[in-house]
């Protein structure tokens, strides 16, 4: 169960150190917590690429990392190797590449992944070796206890949580209730 909490600063999302896609203007946020090896994270990844095409501008979408590390072995050096990705303005490709292999992400495919967007594969390999941005997805795990976050995926549209455990649809109906509300 989800703690209810609403409106947390937690929740608004940070150009600095989260990933986000629409814009800023946009009149309704939705920010998941995830994990890359997660499979109910996995078909959430196919319907929110629908959404953000579906509402377009009016829809912003903040992706944390959440990796249950307890039943997803690969989930958090995945979430490093996102975040190297990012530190080379390739997050977005990379996440697609992790979601797109779900059942590949062992570190030698991680590699592969890296050279396939073009990544520095020395600076990558490096930064990996080093745990270099283990903090960052330490600290987006430490945003996701604070709000009782205790599965995978997780969704908040304008801070409020929106429970997709009995499909996508809900997140859809949570998104258009959220416009109509501002309209």
């Amino acid at each position: 169960m989800i703690a209810p909490v609403k409106h947390d600063p937690l929740l608004k999302p940070d150009a600095a150190i989260d990933h986000i896609l629409g814009p800023a203007s946009a009149e309704v946020t939705v920010v998941e917590y995830g994990d890359f090896e997660c499979p109910s994270c996995g078909q959430a990844y196919a319907a929110m690429k629908i959404m953000l095409d579906h509402f377009g501008p009016q829809l912003r979408f903040v992706f944390r990392h959440y990796p249950q590390r307890e039943i997803h072995p690969h989930a958090e050096l995945a979430a490093e190797a996102a975040e190297a990705a990012g530190a080379q303005h390739t997050f977005w490709p990379f996440y697609d590449l992790l979601f797109t292999h779900q059942q590949h992400l062992q570190e030698k495919q991680l590699l592969d992944y890296a050279g396939d967007i073009g990544l520095d594969l020395l600076r990558y390999q490096n930064e990996m070796s080093d745990h270099v941005y283990l903090q960052r997805v330490q600290e987006h795990l430490a945003s996701a206890q604070h709000l009782g976050i205790r599965a995978t995926p997780t969704f908040y549209v304008n801070g409020k949580v929106t429970d997709v455990s009995f499909g996508m649809q809900h997140l859809h109906q949570a998104i258009d209730r959220a416009l109509r509300a501002r309209g």
